[in-house]
């Protein structure tokens, strides 16, 4: 054991014998406060780790002596959540949409519950403020392919659109007039004249007349003589200024060519009856959702 400990000379302290460039490494305690703290952190880390879940098993952790766990406790404030909504839940399952608007605190709920519902299931398609995308309705307007009454939401959100899996679903198809040749090229040019003139778009007059005569013997089926659509068939409405692909008159050539047929899934086999309800409630309160049909309907 060395007993001539070299001391340093300014400040008087001991070194520890190592030297770089000149400088000496002085041999410093550490204060005794910083010592017990650090001692009381590795005694109370311990403790923690006897007293709460800690140290990993095969299959688990040890349970810890108090047997409480973050996991434990969310599901338990999970399942006092899922209680006090309960009666809720239950008025809801037993009325129907129309009902639920005429309550001011069901509205309210179902509101919240649908809001939520749409921001994991709908905003994908629809965007984040249900404003739509180019083949993806706009949900805060009121044009509707197939209705914005509540019961019509209700039956389009359960069973969808052109959703192969669901019986029930809603379905129409537009013919191909030009894939298929039922109209010629000429033909085509005319009738997407005359359905840019009904919302007063950019079309040639001439075309556009002769073109009525075509759409009256191909197209006034489904959207009707006027050209407002019928929802029966999901027959959008080609008199107003909104175009689900696109309003131009290449658009609509396009579409009367070989039409795009949007399909939406059917959520009856994803979501429960009152989640439904609660997302119709939801998105007939954006600002576009009808109490009754319009008298044209």
């Amino acid at each position: 054991m060395a007993t001539n400990i070299e001391k340093d000379d300014v400040s008087g302290t001991a070194t520890t014998g190592h030297e770089w460039d000149g400088i000496k490494e002085l041999n410093t305690p550490l204060p005794r406060w910083w010592l017990y703290t650090f001692y009381a952190t590795v005694i109370w880390g311990l403790a923690y780790t006897v007293v709460y879940p800690a140290w990993p098993m095969l299959t688990s952790a040890t349970p810890g002596l108090l047997g409480w766990s973050s996991r434990a406790a969310l599901e338990q404030q999970m399942a006092t959540a899922r209680e006090a909504q309960q009666a809720n839940l239950d008025k809801i399952a037993a009325m129907s949409v129309d009902d639920i608007l005429k309550d001011p605190q069901l509205l309210s709920f179902a509101q919240a519950g649908g809001a939520a519902a749409f921001k994991v299931n709908c905003v994908q398609c629809h965007g984040s403020g249900a404003a739509g995308f180019a083949g993806y309705p706009n949900l805060n307007d009121d044009d509707w392919l197939w209705g914005g009454t509540p019961d019509a939401l209700y039956t389009t959100l359960k069973h969808g659109i052109r959703y192969a899996a669901d019986p029930d679903t809603r379905d129409s198809q537009m013919p191909a007039f030009g894939a298929d040749g039922i109209l010629l090229p000429e033909q085509i040019d005319q009738v997407a004249n005359y359905v840019a003139s009904l919302s007063g778009g950019a079309a040639d007059a001439a075309k556009a007349e002769t073109g009525k005569t075509i759409f009256a013997e191909n197209c006034a089926a489904c959207h009707g003589e006027d050209g407002k659509g019928l929802r029966e068939f999901g027959a959008p409405n080609l008199t107003d200024k909104i175009a689900l692909y696109g309003g131009t008159l290449d658009n609509i050539k396009a579409q009367i060519v070989k039409p795009r047929l949007g399909v939406m899934p059917g959520w009856t086999h994803r979501l429960d009856d009152t989640t439904i309800k609660q997302l119709a409630v939801y998105v007939h309160t954006l600002g576009g959702g009808e109490l009754t049909p319009p008298a044209t309907q």
